[in-house]
């Protein structure tokens, strides 16, 4: 390593502490924006439901019955009320009786459970189970993720479950409120994804060329995702009510736009894997500069693309697989009733998803022939200044 190459070396390495300030600064002013601009939503509540936990004490009795020719479990259970103005009080409640019961929910002594409690008119008690108690199986499964990480990892690991951190609270203390106030989902979109990377790239990768060009890369690809997120959802005609919630949510507070709800959920649906695709092809422009300083930009240039062309196919694979797999139950439904493709792909909600995927996918192309071309002239740049540097000396 020369003395130049050492020295930027050691200049990427110098400012975490500036850099944490500076992220922790940008984090603050984000959340205050989002939280004074949000609107105060009263949402209408009934007094006299209530959903409460409880603890299964034994099983009074068990079977099977038959709903609509269908053959399903039944149980009698009593519980103990644990949270709620009724806690401490033991309650008789039947499961599988007034719904449908998955007979691979059964419940023992010692099971929690969520119940939805309901005072009618007549000052009579009815008493529901809604969900099992999820919440221990979730925080072992969350420590789970945190120590493998951390052990497979290590220091990067700790950075990069930081970075996840971070994500979720700009989401949900930016973008969020600041799409409940009204302002364009689009925008906010972008500038909430592009402060959440630049904040994860920096303190996952260091203040570094390889790392700028990501960012960059990243903020211009974002741009061309909200373009054409924007031309083809209103060449589509979609209106955002393609999922039931949207309709719960517009009456829950009117002001939501719709269908600036989809294209902010297309641009955070392509974040995950844009900061990773950026990275690695920064990375791969670094590493070929740094193997043979005699390659000229566009040389470099097409060797970094070779290497990105792979990376596309794999990820573009990715985001269509994972889109399926969340669908998997409606496309189920398509083969049962079998309609002609043409209807089909028509209904709003497959045209989402379409749409979804196909934008998401060429903003995520996009940003690999973009970040290799920064890439590479901030490489060359840095090069000619080392170049400027020896023949000073």
């Amino acid at each position: 390593m020369d003395e130049h190459e050492h020295h930027h070396h050691a200049e990427s390495q110098r400012p975490p502490i500036v850099l944490v300030v500076l992220a922790a600064i940008m984090l603050i002013a984000l959340g205050v924006i989002g939280r004074t601009s949000a609107p105060s939503i009263q949402v209408q509540s009934n007094p006299n439901e209530e959903t409460v936990e409880a603890r299964v004490i034994t099983v009074l009795d068990e079977g099977m019955l038959e709903q609509g020719g269908i053959q399903q479990p039944y149980q009698r259970l009593r519980l103990e009320i644990l949270s709620g103005s009724r806690a401490g009080r033991a309650v008789d409640v039947d499961y599988g009786t007034q719904g449908f019961a998955s007979s691979s929910v059964i419940y023992k002594a010692d099971d929690r459970v969520q119940v939805s409690q309901i005072i009618r008119p007549d000052g009579g008690e009815l008493y529901f189970i809604t969900e099992p108690d999820r919440l221990g199986a979730l925080i072992t499964l969350l420590l789970l993720f945190v120590v493998v990480i951390i052990a497979v990892s290590r220091w990067k690991g700790v950075r990069s479950l930081l970075g996840m951190a971070v994500s979720l609270y700009v989401i949900t203390q930016f973008i969020l409120p600041m799409i409940l106030a009204g302002r364009d989902p689009v925008l906010v979109s972008v500038l909430g994804a592009f402060g959440l990377l630049a904040v994860t790239q920096y303190l996952i990768y260091g203040w570094s060329i390889k790392t700028h060009a990501a960012v960059l890369g990243i903020f211009i690809s974002l741009v061309i995702t909200g373009v054409l997120a924007s031309l083809f959802v209103e060449a589509t005609r979609l209106t955002g009510f393609g999922a039931e919630e949207v309709g719960f949510l517009q009456a829950a507070a009117g002001s939501i736009n719709p269908r600036g709800l989809l294209l902010a959920g297309i641009l955070i649906g392509a974040i995950g894997v844009l900061d990773d695709l950026t990275i690695s092809q920064a990375s791969a422009v670094f590493e070929l500069s740094r193997a043979n300083r005699a390659l000229s930009i566009r040389e470099l240039f097409r060797r970094a693309m070779n290497i990105g062309q792979d990376h596309i196919a794999s990820t573009v694979n990715t985001l269509v697989l994972a889109y399926v797999g969340a669908s998997l139950p409606l496309l189920l439904l398509f083969a049962v009733y079998p309609q002609p493709f043409g209807q089909i792909v028509n209904r709003e909600f497959v045209t989402e998803e379409v749409v979804r995927t196909l934008v998401g996918s060429l903003g995520l192309v996009s940003a690999v022939p973009i970040t290799t071309l920064l890439a590479c002239v901030l490489v060359g740049g840095r090069k000619r200044t080392a170049d400027l540097d020896t023949h000073s000396e």
